[in-house]
């Protein structure tokens, strides 16, 4: 029993340890991030107007591409200044054909195996490299305000190579809704805010990005997964290319109302974070040798467990060592504590309503589905799971 005993107290501290660190990144990032608001981008008189192609890859949105792009065509920015480019996957004709008379580019594909690598591989195969400054990559559901464009026009005027806008949510319109709206809060409290701050580079979100355009035309194309932002990152951060975070500068992006879909979304999410670990991990030596700590960092990101899953395992582990002795598991509670309060930190205000404090009640069957992801992970980061937007009428 004594050797049982010690075997359990060394397999204690191991495994405190191993969620302690990643509880203090979070708590870090989201002190930085989240209570030391409000705050902007450092802005600089325009000397240039700067042309833009606006690609909207559509995988069979015709719920509300339409829409979406009449929202777009309303910015402040000159119209010959920049080129809105929808990416039409599998559409209807009808939906084509409204597409068709608007001022955009249209282009059609029909690929076996769809992504949105790919497609945007086909837009900039297509466009003359010659036109454009900045390339824009929104999803097919998002909106902006009009002067969108000029802002970016102004941050690429201090010399950025890349930039994340800031993604919110659009709706609130279920449980699961409010959930996704505030844990995409969360992450830009931690990964873009918080890293900003810290002198590290913003994370991506997979819209809402502008990039350098001749980097970007040659560097899509060397995208291959359905984590197609997170391989940006990583070779724009090999590179030492900055990524920077407008924090004022928002793209409305409509958010997973219902339970199954919000389990897809996160496998996918899930695949392609584990993804780019497994074929970043061996340039961590080099990156930390090399003094390349934007790469380190994010490739120490991409090993952080799901908050869920790191709540669900604290508690898990919390419970299993204080049945073996209580007061190991006082470490763990304090550990719980400080998790929960990174969290709230992250937290904007006008989420932190009775919509949250309802919406709750889902979190155990969605960590639950989190942990379960984990072990259903095999293949999805080679396949494209596509998200549906628009008005599903659901309450979930």
């Amino acid at each position: 029993m004594a050797v049982l005993y010690e075997i359990a107290g060394w397999a204690d501290i191991l495994l405190w340890i191993v969620f302690a660190v990643q509880v203090a990144y979070l708590l870090f990032f989201a002190w930085k991030g989240g209570m030391l608001r409000p705050w902007s981008a450092v802005r600089r008189p325009v000397r240039s107007k700067r042309r833009f192609a606006v690609f909207f890859p559509a995988y069979k949105e015709d719920r509300v591409i339409v829409e979406t792009v009449e929202s777009f065509l309303r910015q402040d920015y000159p119209a010959d200044s920049y080129e809105v480019v929808v990416i039409s996957d599998r559409m209807q004709d009808r939906t084509n054909e409204r597409l068709s008379g608007l001022p955009v580019t249209l282009l059609r594909v029909d690929f076996e195996n769809s992504s949105k690598a790919r497609a945007l591989t086909f837009a900039v195969d297509k466009l003359d490299r010659k036109r454009y400054d900045v390339a824009v990559v929104m999803d097919a559901d998002n909106t902006v305000q009009p002067d969108f464009l000029r802002r970016l026009n102004e941050t690429f005027e201090t010399g950025t190579r890349a930039v994340q806008a800031h993604r919110q949510a659009k709706n609130r319109n279920t449980p699961t809704a409010v959930l996704d709206a505030v844990s995409e809060e969360i992450n830009n409290a931690v990964f873009r805010a918080g890293h900003i701050r810290s002198g590290l580079s913003s994370a991506l979100i997979g819209s809402g990005m502008a990039f350098d355009y001749g980097w970007f035309r040659d560097n899509i194309r060397k995208t291959c997964t359905a984590g197609e932002d997170k391989e940006l990152e990583a070779l724009l951060l090999k590179l030492g290319i900055y990524i920077h975070y407008l924090p004022d500068v928002p793209v409305y992006d409509e958010k997973t109302q219902r339970g199954e879909a919000f389990g897809n979304q996160r496998r996918r999410w899930l695949a392609a974070q584990f993804g780019a670990l497994a074929k970043g991990l061996r340039d961590l030596p080099g990156a930390i040798a090399g003094g390349n700590f934007d790469y380190a960092d994010k490739l120490f990101q991409w090993m952080l467990l799901p908050r869920a899953v790191l709540i669900a395992g604290i508690l898990f582990f919390g419970v299993l060592f204080t049945a073996a002795d209580p007061v190991w598991g006082v470490k763990w509670g304090i550990l719980l504590w400080l998790l929960g309060l990174a969290v709230a930190m992250a937290i904007p205000d006008s989420h932190a309503d009775r919509q949250l404090s309802g919406a709750l009640r889902k979190v155990p069957g969605l960590a639950a589905g989190m942990v379960l992801n984990l072990f259903r992970l095999r293949g999805v980061n080679k396949r494209f799971i596509h998200t549906e937007h628009g008005d599903e009428s659901v309450v979930n």
